[in-house]
C-alpha cells in the first residue's frame, strides 16, 4: 500500500522539517509554526489517519502505532526526503518516537513537544476515549459531542491542551470529518482500540541507540497530560537530547507558542534562529 492518499502541505524550500499532529487534530496544528520557520527550510506537513482526516483509509490499512510509524516511513519515502527533522506534537509525538526507533534511515534529527511517552499513551485524562471506543457506540458518542463547541473545551477534549481557546474555524474543521464520514469514525475507533503504551516502552532499547541529535521542546506547565517528568526522562534516555523549556503554554505548543517553536526548529534544522 502506498501512502498517497495521505494529504499533505509542503512550504519553502530547504531542510525538510516533517511536522506530525496528534489525535483528533489535523496539518491546521502547525499553522502559526509554518510561516515564522524562515527561509532555508521546507515544512512538510501532512493530515494523519488520527480521526480528523478529510477521506477514510483504504479498506485494511494498518492503524495500529507500529503501522501508523510505517506509513510515515512509507511517506517519506514516496515524497524522497533526506536528512529529516522529524517533529511530533501529542500522539504524534510517539508516532515520530516509533519511526525514529523503527524507520530511522531517513531521518536527521528529532524534536518532541509535549508527548505521549513511556506508560502515558494515552494519558490517564484521555483513556476515556479508548473505553469508549471498545463499546458499541462509543465512537459515535466521541464524535457527537465534539459537534458541539462548547464540548470541545472540556477537559477531555481541548480544555487542558491549550490556555487559550483556539480559533473556532479551525475546530470546526477538525470535527467535520468524522461527522460526515463513517469511514473516517471506522479509522478513528481502530486508531483508539490499537493504542498501547507497550509499543513506546518497547521502543525504548532502539531509541538508546538513536543518536541523531534531539530537542524536547517542552511547555513546563504543562502538569496534567504530558508534565515535565516526561521530557526528563525522554532527555536521559536518547544519546544526544536536550531540554528547551517553554513557558506559558500547555500541551499544544504550537497553538500557545508557535513563535518560540519555530525558534527551536529553526536551530535544530539549521543550527541557527536568524
Amino acid at each position: 500500500m502506498t501512502p498517497s492518499w495521505i494529504p499533505v502541505e509542503r512550504h519553502g524550500s530547504g531542510r525538510p522539517v516533517v511536522l506530525l499532529h496528534g489525535l483528533l487534530v489535523d496539518h491546521r496544528l502547525w499553522r502559526k509554526v509554518v510561516p515564522a520557520l524562515g527561509d532555508g527550510i521546507e515544512a512538510i506537513a501532512p493530515t494523519l489517519p488520527l480521526g480528523a482526516h478529510p477521506e477514510p483509509a483504504p479498506a485494511g490499512a494498518d492503524l495500529s502505532p507500529p503501522g501508523l510509524a510505517r506509513l510515515i516511513a512509507e511517506l517519506l519515502d514516496a515524497l524522497d526526503l533526506r536528512d529529516v527533522l522529524l517533529v511530533g506534537n501529542d500522539t504524534g509525538g510517539a508516532l515520530a518516537q516509533l519511526v525514529a526507533a523503527h524507520h530511522p534511515e531517513r531521518l536527521g534529527g528529532l524534536v518532541l513537544t509535549n508527548c505521549d511517552a513511556y506508560e502515558r499513551f494515552l494519558p490517564p485524562l484521555f483513556r476515556p476515549l479508548q473505553l469508549a471506543a471498545r463499546v458499541p457506540g462509543g465512537t459515535e458518542a466521541i464524535v457527537a459531542a465534539l459537534q458541539i463547541p462548547a464540548a470541545r473545551r472540556l477537559p477531555i477534549a481541548l480544555g487542558k491542551l491549550t490556555k487559550r481557546p483556539i480559533e473556532r474555524a479551525v475546530t470546526d474543521a477538525w470535527a467535520a470529518p468524522s461527522r460526515r464520514s463513517a469511514g473516517v469514525r471506522r479509522d478513528l475507533r481502530a486508531v483508539l482500540r490499537g493504542v498501547d503504551s507497550r509499543h513506546l516502552l518497547d521502543a525504548v532499547p532502539r531509541l538508546r541507540a538513536f543518536e541523531r541529535p534531539v530537542t524536547l521542546a517542552w511547555a513546563r506547565e504543562d502538569r496534567m497530560v504530558f508534565p515535565p517528568s516526561v521530557a526528563e526522562r525522554l532527555a536521559a534516555d536518547f544519546p544526544d537530547a536536550r531540554i528547551e523549556w517553554i513557558e506559558d503554554s500547555l500541551t499544544f505548543v504550537p497553538e500557545d507558542q508557535p513563535g518560540r517553536l519555530a525558534a527551536i526548529l529553526r536551530t535544530a534544522a539549521l543550527g541557527s534562529a536568524q
